[in-house]
């Protein structure tokens, strides 16, 4: 079998495996890029019609390039991201093939370098990128039995409100796709109950100023480590309609009924815990706080952006938070599915490689393995909190593609003084 050698295998054609590719051209590394379907595909394939980017498009893009359909201040369409992205691909002359499935990767026995098998041949590269990103396997609890009869599909599956069966929809996650997705199903006059577990919710916009750039001037994208309580906490944030803070009473007087963090399901009873109240005051608490940093923030630099004290406004309690729903029978409140917004988890199981920790999740620092020549990039807090975005995952790449070609000045003296 004929097998081809490159330096640097970048597996992923998203933005992490784009960015990673720019920054090994930059470096003179000869390298490819293999990518499952198309392009910035998820965008495409994995994401409800009515998406949009959730930072506005001035912050979520790449340096070299502005998207060129929406303004600075909008938020652009999950097709203008992905035609983005394949554009950009065009702008680098990325050496990127698609249509590519990575079945396997293994260290060379004896000698330098890694062995890829893939769909379409065998690869040997002195370097792999894991550039595959976070979300991977769509996660949907086993708690809801099939023989019940509810539908049960995944965030990443749904597509709009008209694809629902009849009937009520319980949405199971706060975070940004679950309250888009609650938003949406109720504006169009279906019956919701939203399960709201732990989550932090910045304010879309305050005193003229979007979040993302309170969060740059505050230093909260570049902190490098996950406070307590950090690791798993969602953003309830969205760029729909414009842009709009979410705000779970707002939700709530739309229709949409609220329910603690979902616990259980027996016999057609499914069973929430009693921490919605706690956890929508904690939400508030986040939110407040990032207004009073961004006060501060501007009594201290002199700023003149115009004072908001209707932002502090916090709408009574709803009766769905006075009085919480501890337990739902599903039949009996007529709800026909379930829309599980639980996030992904993480599949490395083409990667034969021990760098790998009992949960399988990468051992790295700041993407760089434990194993040489394996790197991994897109992860969350890769090197800080803004790593997973797309702004964030270019300067990962670009720290990753300088120890990449370290590493390849120190190989290549060996090879030299060898051949002396």
């Amino acid at each position: 079998m004929q097998v081809e050698k490159v330096d640097t295998l970048v597996v992923g054609g998203g933005q992490a495996g784009l960015a990673m590719s720019e920054h090994l051209s930059k470096s003179g590394l000869s390298h490819v890029v293999l990518e499952r379907h198309r392009i910035a595909e998820r965008w495409r394939s994995e994401r409800w019609d009515s998406l949009v980017a959730n930072g506005p498009a001035w912050h979520d893009r790449f340096p070299g390039m502005e998207f060129p359909v929406t303004g600075p201040d909008g938020f652009p369409s999950k097709e203008e991201v992905a035609d983005y992205f394949a554009a950009y691909a065009k702008m680098i002359a990325a050496p990127i093939r698609c249509g590519v499935d990575v079945k396997r990767v293994e260290k060379n026995a004896g000698r330098p370098g890694f062995r890829i098998e893939t769909s379409q041949g065998v690869f040997e590269a002195n370097n792999v990128v894991a550039a595959t990103g976070p979300f991977q396997v769509p996660i949907i609890p086993a708690m809801v039995p099939a023989e019940t009869g509810i539908v049960q599909i995944h965030s990443s599956a749904y597509r709009n409100p008209a694809q629902m069966p009849t009937g009520a929809i319980l949405v199971v996650g706060a975070g940004s796709s679950g309250v888009q997705i609650a938003d949406e199903l109720a504006r169009a006059g279906r019956q919701v109950f939203l399960s709201v577990g732990p989550h932090d919710r910045p304010p879309r916009a305050y005193r003229g100023r979007d979040f993302c750039w309170w969060l740059g001037v505050l230093g909260k994208w570049d902190l490098e480590t996950r406070g307590p309580g950090m690791e798993h906490v969602t953003i309830a944030v969205s760029g729909a309609h414009g842009g709009y803070t979410i705000d779970f009473r707002r939700l709530a007087a739309l229709g949409v009924t609220l329910v603690g963090r979902t616990q259980s399901c027996e016999a057609g009873v499914m069973r929430f815990a009693g921490d919605l109240v706690a956890n929508v005051a904690k939400g508030d608490a986040n939110y407040l706080s990032v207004l009073d940093e961004a006060d501060a923030f501007i009594a201290a630099n002199g700023l003149d952006l115009p004072p908001e004290p209707e932002a502090r406004k916090i709408d009574p309690d709803p009766a769905c938070m006075t009085h919480p729903i501890r337990e739902l029978n599903l039949a009996e409140a007529g709800v026909t599915s379930i829309i599980w917004a639980t996030g992904f988890s993480a599949d490395y199981s083409w990667m034969k490689v021990d760098t790998f920790d009992e949960k399988g999740k990468p051992k790295h620092q700041r993407g760089v393995s434990e194993v040489p020549g394996i790197y991994f990039l897109g992860l969350p807090w890769q090197s800080r909190r803004g790593s997973s975005f797309i702004w964030g995952v270019w300067h990962d790449a670009k720290y990753l593609a300088d120890r990449i070609a370290t590493r390849h000045k120190y190989m290549e003296y060996h090879r030299t003084s060898a051949a002396l």
